[in-house]
């Protein structure tokens, strides 16, 4: 495997961000950019941690989306 693709949102209820991968059963959160950043790489690390060789994926890539609503 090559890459992951996290989707990442904004949590409007108690802040911070969230990410869960596309196609696979993981998802995180942290306060920060910089803390989900460290977060998402741990829970790839736990959840391909079996030590095949090849089986964890090169790249993480987080997709930040965006949801906003303007007022006509």
């Amino acid at each position: 495997m090559s890459e992951i693709i996290f989707e990442v949102t904004e949590d409007e209820v108690d802040g911070g961000y969230i990410a869960t991968a596309l196609g696979y059963a993981i998802a995180t959160q942290g306060e920060t950019i910089e803390e989900l950043r460290e977060m998402v790489r741990d829970a790839v690390s736990c959840h391909f941690g079996d030590g095949t060789a090849g089986s964890a994926p090169k790249i993480i890539r987080l997709h930040f989306v965006r949801d906003e609503a303007l007022a006509v």
